[in-house]
């Protein structure tokens, strides 16, 4: 398969040929008419003069034709060109004599002479009639006494076409020569320009062969403006990168998390279970390790439940359906009841900081409680003995802002900006999940962005408090 350089650089390659053809033919042909025009033109203001000699010199009776045959020679040598001079009748009497060819004697043919005579501008190639071998550019003129207004002979100039072109050709052969050259190094300022466009696109299809592999730790590198199109590219590329591995990454803890949380119970019911069948366990104690076994198995199932979860908030469900208007003071009162024991066995002393008045929101009403639930149960756990856990609420510019602050060990400041990642695991976050696969504060943020709201969290100085906004109903 052609390369996207190869393919780039035949394409810019065809386009400055057809260029460069377009041009040539036209300066061929435009320049070529331009050196005829320009020498024809030479060739008509000599015949001009010649006319005025001649009509001069036949007036006086040809007493001045050897002057005027010098004239001719003078002005022959001085241009390049063959002239002769003929009678009415067509035959040549003076010639200028270059190259030994002096004509004279010749008779230009009679139709020449008659188009001639019609007014016909004689400018062409032509042999007048067997004159000359071959046929040469031909300007001609008539001769009209300036007394009587007779027709006294016929000028001709002419000379060869090469003789013409000769320095057309020569300049000719110079501005191909130049326009080569142009041509070859445009075309590899094409190639070196393409061969550095292509080359980061060229590392970005060998990057991702890399990742249909798994290897995510390929980059490309930087080397455009990430303003333009293919450095905006480059970056997204890097940063998509940077994403899959840290979602590999993630995978690969998760999968090791979730196998040691699996075995753990899985191996104290197996273990149990076995103890109750061989005897090995008294009878008086089974009650003991049924009950165990039941927790365990509850774990599981919690487990399952929130991994399933995690699939729902990954799938992004649409909850608006199950959105309605609901008092968020009460819904905070219930759940606060809910750590009531869990609270006072840590001595803790819990300040809710509600407002009065009611706050009506419209949200998904179990999927806040969840998230209510979590949050607390996190601070619960986190916060330290004897401390205090404030839950706030309050209403600013058409929102409810709730903020649950414990006391307790800080989140490092290098988690702070992955708490709320899939399976990202830190001290602090693994309490929310009670099976430690750090989905609780996933499956928080996910519920939060569902109802197209905020959640942050702020952790210093022995505090740490997360916070989150809900609309209010209208």
């Amino acid at each position: 398969m052609r390369s996207i350089f190869l393919r780039n650089f035949l394409a810019t390659a065809l386009m400055i040929g057809v260029c460069f053809l377009i041009i040539g033919i036209s300066f061929l042909s435009i320049g070529r008419t331009f050196i005829l025009n320009e020498y024809s033109s030479d060739m008509r203001n000599a015949a001009e003069e010649i006319v005025r000699m001649a009509s001069a010199s036949y007036s006086s009776d040809g007493s001045d034709l050897p002057t005027l045959q010098l004239y001719i020679v003078s002005v022959a040598k001085g241009t390049g060109n063959t002239i002769m001079i003929a009678d009415a009748s067509g035959e040549i009497q003076l010639s200028s004599g270059l190259s030994g060819n002096t004509y004279t004697g010749m008779k230009v043919s009679d139709a020449f002479l008659q188009e001639l005579e019609s007014g016909s501008d004689i400018n062409r190639l032509d042999t007048l009639g067997g004159v000359f071998p071959s046929k040469q550019y031909v300007v001609a003129a008539p001769v009209i006494s300036s007394d009587s207004g007779d027709l006294l002979g016929y000028v001709f100039v002419s000379n060869r076409l090469d003789n013409i072109l000769a320095a057309w050709n020569q300049l000719l052969n110079i501005i191909v020569a130049i326009g080569l050259s142009v041509f070859v190094i445009v075309l590899l300022m094409a190639m070196l320009y393409w061969r550095r466009m292509s080359r980061p696109l060229d590392e970005i299809s060998a990057a991702s062969r890399k990742f249909a592999r798994g290897d995510f730790s390929v980059r490309v590198r930087q080397v455009e403006d990430p303003e333009n199109e293919l450095g905006a590219l480059i970056d997204s590329f890097n940063k998509m990168a940077d994403s899959l591995e840290s979602a590999e990454k993630r995978r690969s803890e998760f999968i090791s998390n979730i196998s040691h949380e699996l075995r753990t119970p899985m191996t104290t019911i197996g273990g149990f279970a076995d103890g109750l069948l061989d005897g090995t366990i008294p009878e008086e104690d089974s009650v003991k390790y049924l009950t165990a076994i039941r927790d365990e198995t509850e774990r599981l199932s919690r487990l399952v439940r929130n991994m399933l979860d995690a699939s729902r908030a990954a799938a992004k469900e649409d909850s608006s359906s199950k959105r309605t208007d609901f008092d968020l003071t009460e819904l905070i009162v219930q759940t606060m009841l809910s750590f009531e024991t869990r609270a006072t066995a840590k001595n803790l002393d819990v300040d809710p900081q509600l407002p009065d008045d009611r706050i009506v929101v419209r949200a998904d009403k179990d999927a806040i409680t969840r998230v209510i639930y979590n949050l607390i149960d996190n601070a619960v756990k986190f916060a330290d003995e004897g401390s205090c856990i404030t839950i706030r609420l309050y209403k600013d510019d058409e929102k409810a802002y709730v903020a649950i602050k414990d006391e307790g060990e800080t989140i490092p400041p290098e988690d702070l900006p992955y708490i709320f990642d899939r399976f990202h695991k830190s001290d602090r976050s693994r309490s929310i999940d009670k099976d430690g696969v750090g989905l609780g504060l996933y499956l928080v943020k996910q519920i939060i962005n569902e109802h197209d709201q905020d959640i942050a969290v702020r952790s210093e100085n022995g505090t740490t408090e997360f916070a989150f906004t809900l609309a209010l109903a209208k």
